[in-house]
């Protein structure tokens, strides 16, 4: 196991979850999902406590699901409600696995592990998602890699420079110094660019073209998310990495969640607070946003393949890297307290 357990992963958007039966598999474990008549998000082990068919393949009653195969009713306690030969008592043994769900932020978080242990206050605080004069939209992948190296990537923002360079990237990314600090379970790595020429994205968002200050604070919080605060300033506006409320100013929202040791699920968006009734504006930010990510998805994709195609190589870690390795240790200080192992 690669991963922390009893902590809260995303398992989808908002959007994602209707009616209907979804199934997704978070961290190793098969899950169905779905809203009550209340809309209200429900999370159910997929797999039916008769044959183990999955429930996502049953059909919907009310707020419960009837098995596929052979009938069995499924409430959204997990508790079996009526048996295939319906004149038969019900076993109050017969129940499938219910987990812990919180919608907070657009996204619909599930509790992986003991649910006597959910926690709500665990919940990663995406406060520019949800905050007034903020706007905040996003979109998922899917990446066959493992989530870490994800957290790699958006810890060290050093790729930026050659991944991203139609879009993001700029030399002077790997010409400023960084600064890391941990505080507890978070890790921060910061970077200020000042009386730069804004890349393409940027300057384009700000309307307006002559040196910037540009700055980057990428913040790792655990388990398994990554917020960054970016953005650029004109130089006359006497932003500082300490307060920089000027020109215009983002946080990119990275949620991953392991689907197996191999595979993740990535759900990514901007939050900003500027041109925030701008639908249009939105919609193109995002389109954009999904265009650079997509960079990172074939990187990413190619560096696991490399991984498992050379078993006796391990990762190294150059200076930049300082920001990846230390949120990696809190990962496996994390599992480790659980009983797991997160090598």
């Amino acid at each position: 196991m690669t991963w922390v357990p009893n902590r809260w992963y995303v398992a989808a958007w908002d959007s994602e979850v209707d009616r209907s039966p979804m199934a997704r598999t978070i961290c190793n474990e098969r899950i169905v999902l779905y809203r009550k008549l209340d809309r209200s998000v429900v999370a159910l082990r997929d797999a039916c406590p008769h044959r183990l068919l999955p429930l996502s393949l049953g059909f919907k009653e009310g707020d419960s699901i009837r098995c596929r195969y052979h009938g069995l009713l499924v409430g959204p306690d997990g508790a079996a409600q009526e048996m295939p030969i319906k004149s038969e008592r019900v076993p109050k043994a017969i129940c499938t696995q219910r987990y812990p769900v919180v919608e907070r932020h657009r996204l619909v978080w599930v509790w992986i592990g003991d649910p006597e242990r959910a926690d709500e206050s665990l919940v990663p605080d995406f406060w520019p998602c949800s905050a007034p004069g903020w706007t905040f939209d996003g979109g998922y992948n899917r990446i066959e890699c493992d989530y870490r190296l994800v957290i790699d990537n958006l810890m060290d923002l050093s790729h930026e420079t050659y991944v991203h360079q139609g879009s993001i990237g700029q030399h002077e990314i790997l010409e400023t110094p960084i600064e890391t600090r941990v505080e507890e379970d978070e890790v921060y790595v910061s970077r200020w660019m000042a009386g730069i020429d804004p890349p393409p994205f940027w300057r384009d968002a700000l309307r307006s073209s002559g040196p910037v200050d540009r700055w980057q604070i990428c913040q790792f919080v655990a388990p398994s998310s990554v917020l960054i605060d970016v953005g650029v300033a004109p130089v006359e506006a006497g932003a500082t990495l300490e307060t920089h409320d000027h020109g215009v100013r983002g946080f990119v929202i990275d949620a991953m969640t392991p689907e197996t040791e191999r595979t993740t699920h990535y759900f990514w968006g901007m939050a900003r607070n500027f041109d925030i009734e701008d639908a249009g504006f939105t919609a193109r930010f995002k389109a954009q946003q999904g265009q650079v990510f997509d960079e990172d998805v074939e990187v990413l994709e190619a560096q696991q393949k490399a991984i498992d195609m050379n078993p006796d190589l391990r990762l190294r870690g150059f200076s930049i890297d300082q920001g990846s390795a230390r949120a990696r240790q809190i990962i496996t200080r994390l599992a480790a307290a659980e009983g797991a192992f997160a090598g």
